[in-house]
Order: structure tokens, then sequence, then C-alpha cells
């Protein structure tokens, strides 16, 4: 490989703050999402259940949810996650967020995102739904942190199992492409296709070098 794009290929968790309580948090077993999420995805469910009644709705709306999902992935990954600051300051916050992921790719306590930020962003997602889409709103928000569950996941899993199922391998194929080659493409980690529709893929199965 020509540039290195990565510190360490261990399982290492470096140090990012000199206080010891910051330092704990910026460390997060990949089940914490699904404990911290799945009972609020239910009870969204039982809730809206509660204030509406069941409808014919609730599966399209669920599911509409978690394809939409797919969509805030690649946009946060793209132009967030992404995104090159230039001051120090800036540079600072980016390695936090997403830069000593791509430093230290195989980082099992850093592949999920911690409690501290998807909670004040969920928040914020809740009251943007609850504002503009009425009764629909506890179940889109359900399937929307659904999505989010399956992301996070699927993000441990494409680092630390192997599955043999054909889907898997492709979508690890295409995340280690993104992480090891080309980490300015590829940025859909539980789907590819915002990636298709932006092309900004590569070539799977082929050459990890070619981007499509």
């Amino acid at each position: 490989m020509a540039n290195k794009l990565f510190v360490s290929n261990r399982d290492e968790s470096p140090r990012m703050f000199k206080s010891d309580f910051l330092d704990i948090f910026s460390r997060v077993h990949w089940t914490v999402p699904i404990i911290v999420w799945m009972p609020v995805v239910l009870f969204c469910l039982y809730w809206s259940v509660r204030a509406v009644g069941f409808a014919w709705w609730y599966v399209p709306v669920f599911l509409s949810a978690m394809f939409a999902w797919t969509f805030a992935e690649y946009f946060l990954h793209r132009f967030v996650f992404h995104y090159h600051p230039t001051s120090a300051f800036g540079k600072r916050i980016h390695f936090i967020a997403h830069g000593v992921h791509h430093d230290f790719p195989n980082d099992s306590k850093r592949l999920v995102m911690p409690p501290i930020l998807s909670i004040p962003l969920g928040v914020l997602f809740f009251y943007f739904y609850q504002y503009t889409l009425g009764q629909y709103h506890l179940v889109f928000f359900a399937g929307f942190v659904q999505g989010y569950i399956i992301y996070d996941t699927m993000h441990y899993a494409l680092h630390h199992f192997n599955i043999s199922h054909p889907l898997f391998k492709r979508l690890k194929e295409h995340h280690m492409i993104h992480h090891y080659h080309d980490p300015d493409r590829g940025y859909g980690v539980s789907s590819d296709l915002w990636d298709q529709v932006f092309r900004t893929t590569f070539k799977l199965g082929r050459n990890n070098n070619t981007a499509a």
C-alpha cells in the first residue's frame, strides 16, 4: 500500500482525553446501542398504540423510517464525519468524532456511537419528527432508531465478525476498501445503496484500488 491510512490495525484503544472521566465515556461496548435504544423503539410503538390505536399505516411508516435512516447514515458519514476542518479546534473535534476510528479501525471500544452523543442527536430527531409528522412521529422515530441500531451493530460486525453470507461479505469488502484504500468513497455501512445512487461506490470483488 503506497500510503498507510491507519496508525494501528490491532484491537487497541488509545487515550483521547487527559481526564479519566471523559476518557471512560469515549469507550463503548457494541451492545450498548441495543440496550439503550431498543427500549425506546418498543416504548414509542407502545405509546403510539395507546394514543391512536393500531393502524394499517404502522408497518409502511416504520419501514420507511428504517429506509430514511440509510440516507441519514450516508449523509452524516460523508458530509459530517468526513468533513476536513482546517483549524486546530476543528481537527480535534473531527478526530474525536471519527478520525480516531480511521486511525485505529479495529478498536472494538470505539466502533459504536457513545450514548453521550447519540442521545442528544436522538432528541433532536425526535422533536423534528414530532413537529413535522404529527400522529406518525412515534412510529417513524421508532423505525428510524431501529435503522440506527442495525447500523451500529453492523458496523461492529464488519470489523470483528466473520459471517459467510454473501450480502455481509459484500458490505464488509465495501467498508474495508473505505478504510484501507479510499476513505473518500464508500460512505454507506449498513447499505451501499446511496453510494451507488451518488456514484461513490467501488467495483467490488476485483481490484480494491479501483473505484466505480
